[in-house]
């Protein structure tokens, strides 16, 4: 089969679509034949090494929509032909707050989606939701996911409730703002461009920043009135930035480092207003369900910014890190 293909670190550059060779499942495992894909930034970080437990040759991706076309030994439930979307990790264990070490993705350690055919247990399946392509639903896995948990399950946000969102554009920051204004939430952005402001607005959010502005923080407390939760991504620039408006028992969710690993503290901004800072990654099986079945419920579509087929695969991923303003990158296959 053809897929996407990473043999050494040396960047997005480097990966190639190449033949490999095509899975049988095991007892309890499906095989997919993948309809879309689409990939993230953590392709980009894999590609060059900067990833915990590298494992490599790897074929890359976890986002994953297509129609199961086999079945292993003992599989019962999923059925040859059925339109399914694939929970993106494996192992994550009975900890809803945390997973277990042996927990990895698809596409590193594990086998990736970004290919014609992946084999994964019969559980890591649920039904593609009726209302949407294929591109949409692989659109939708890894940063709906990783929204829902953060704003949900993490940052318990309710409705009538303000939110912060850092970074507006990428894909987990505009799922948390359409779960966000289906939920009946007050949402403010940051963005990198009145373009990209602008864009958050049309999608339902009540006003913007530019994060490009140096001044941005003496803006937050007037704009939002005070932030109840904080959906951040790149904590290390914009932390300092909307920590004094932060309300009492404000939540601070910080679910990636795109910007830097490290960034100052004051604990007193933290105790005094009984604040969270709260850490979240992915998202469980019940986070996957939880998820589907809002967005069911909702009719939420992913943005889409660009598709590339199969053939064009590093070409997404390439134009994910060098294009790329707002939504989703997908790979058609």
């Amino acid at each position: 089969m053809k897929a996407l293909y990473q043999e050494t670190t040396e960047g997005p550059e480097a990966v190639r679509v190449a033949e490999v060779e095509t899975p049988t499942p095991k007892a309890g495992e499906v095989r997919v034949a993948i309809k879309a894909a689409s990939v993230n930034h953590r392709e980009m970080w894999i590609a060059r090494g900067l990833y915990p437990g590298m494992s490599l040759p790897t074929t890359m991706g976890c986002d994953g929509a297509g129609v199961v076309d086999m079945l292993g030994e003992g599989v019962s439930g999923p059925s040859v032909g059925d339109e399914v979307v694939i929970y993106p990790g494996l192992d994550w264990g009975n900890n809803r707050h945390a997973p277990q070490a042996e927990f990895g993705l698809l596409g590193m350690p594990h086998g990736g989606t970004i290919a014609e055919y992946v084999c994964v247990p019969a559980e890591s399946l649920a039904p593609k939701p009726a209302f949407m392509t294929f591109e949409e639903a692989a659109a939708t896995v890894l940063t709906g996911l990783t929204a829902w948990r953060a704003l949900m399950f993490k940052g318990q946000l309710k409705e009538g409730e303000t939110l912060l969102i850092s970074g507006i554009g990428g894909g987990v920051a505009t799922f948390g703002l359409a779960f966000a204004v289906a939920l009946g939430a007050k949402v403010y952005v940051t963005g990198e461009s009145e373009d990209v402001l602008a864009r958050a607005k049309e999608m339902g959010a009540l006003g913007g920043l530019l994060y490009t502005d140096p001044e941005w923080r003496k803006q937050v407390g007037k704009l939002t009135g005070g932030v109840d939760v904080v959906l951040d991504g790149a904590p290390a620039p914009s932390f300092a930035n909307y920590v004094r408006a932060i309300n009492p028992g404000a939540r601070i969710v910080i679910y990636g480092s795109t910007a830097g690993d490290k960034f100052e503290i004051t604990a007193t901004g933290i105790f005094l207003k009984s604040a969270s800072i709260v850490g979240s990654q992915v998202g469980d099986p019940q986070d996957f369900r939880d998820m589907l079945a809002f967005v069911e419920k909702h009719q939420i579509k992913p943005v889409i910014e660009r598709s590339f087929p199969l053939a064009e695969a590093k070409e997404a991923l390439l134009y994910l890190e060098s294009s790329h303003k707002f939504g989703k990158v997908v790979v058609t296959i």
